[in-house]
């Protein structure tokens, strides 16, 4: 059963799916450093499959304003991805993509292009390292975006997730700018059977 495929995983499938996160952290990091035109660096991602349920607990404090750049994927293996920033690795991003301060609290439209184009990079980042390991040509939508606290994002993006799908891949990683940290949640949302599809893409019979 579908419902139960977290419950089914095996050492190996997660060693797989942690080797999409860890090109796809990679492949971010060479796109941001491309973006910004400056060396990013990148910690070793964290990568685990986690009922969605337990995503609104996953950045820490519920009630801490955060960034959401949510996608759409189209393609073989269809689903959502959402990609949580901090204020303040979002107010660091702005200052070396427009090259001045910004107030995170008042944000108009040419920061929040920035923004959803941060997303946007990164997560075509992150499809990029799927498409390469699974064959797959699959396509993100336009980001939506939204800042708010981080339990009303996450609650308010699983809603319509819960009717298609019951767990979700994150990958955490921290980008590295100096001695500054860029520390991003990036959640794969697959729909129904799009998980196994990305199992069997890469060698597994689940």
């Amino acid at each position: 059963m579908e419902d139960d495929i977290i419950g089914r995983l095996n050492d190996m499938h997660k060693d797989a799916l942690r080797e999409v996160g860890n090109i796809g952290a990679g492949n971010a990091a060479t796109a941001f450093s491309q973006f910004l035109d400056k060396k990013i660096d990148m910690s070793v991602p964290s990568v685990d499959i986690l009922p969605l349920s337990e995503v609104p607990e996953i950045t820490g404090d519920v009630e801490e304003n955060v960034f959401g750049i949510l996608l759409q994927v189209e393609g073989e293996a269809p689903g959502s991805i959402l990609f949580v920033l901090a204020e303040k690795s979002v107010q660091h991003l702005l200052k070396l993509v427009l090259k001045q301060e910004v107030d995170i609290s008042e944000l108009g439209d040419v920061e929040i292009s920035a923004v959803k184009e941060i997303g946007n990079i990164l997560s075509g980042a992150y499809l990029n390292a799927l498409n390469q390991l699974t064959g797959f040509n699959l396509n993100q939508s336009v980001p939506g975006y939204s800042h708010d606290m981080a339990g009303a994002i996450l609650s308010s993006s699983m809603i319509p997730f819960s009717e298609i799908s019951d767990y979700a891949l994150l990958i955490e990683t921290q980008f590295l700018d100096g001695s500054n940290e860029i520390e991003g949640f990036f959640f794969l949302i697959p729909n129904l059977g799009s998980l196994n599809k990305i199992l069997n893409a890469l060698g597994f019979d689940i």
